[in-house]
């Protein structure tokens, strides 16, 4: 009936509710004291070597075939940039590793410099 309000009453099933309560966490985000590391070291990582970067209009690329030379932004002979997660975190050179390619690190990004990477 319009105007006539009855009382909201609960579900049958609904659980009395109460806040949730944690412990403090060991260690604090400044390093002073120990985490547990262990947790993380197997967790996948995507690792990308990038040896340079273009823009190409639409036209251009449909326009590619075999053969097409594309021109990146980076100099011969300047580092590689190591990504992790999309992330710089080093430059290094490319090696042959039984007979496989690899990287050697010329340089490791410092901890402040990644941060700010990742907060852009």
């Amino acid at each position: 009936m319009a105007g006539t309000e009855q009382p909201e009453t609960p579900p049958e099933n609904q659980a009395d509710s109460a806040r949730a309560q944690f412990s403090e966490l060991a260690g604090d985000a400044q390093g002073g004291g120990v985490m547990n590391i262990e947790l993380l070291l197997d967790v996948p990582l995507a690792l990308t070597l990038e040896v340079g970067r273009t823009q190409i209009s639409v036209r251009d690329l449909l326009a590619l075939s075999q053969g097409s030379i594309v021109e990146l932004e980076k100099l011969a002979g300047e580092p590689l940039d190591v990504l992790v997660n999309g992330t710089l975190v080093a430059h290094g050179e490319v090696v042959v590793v039984n007979d496989k390619f690899g990287i050697r690190l010329l340089d490791v990004v410092s901890r402040a410099e990644r941060v700010g990477t990742i907060q852009e």
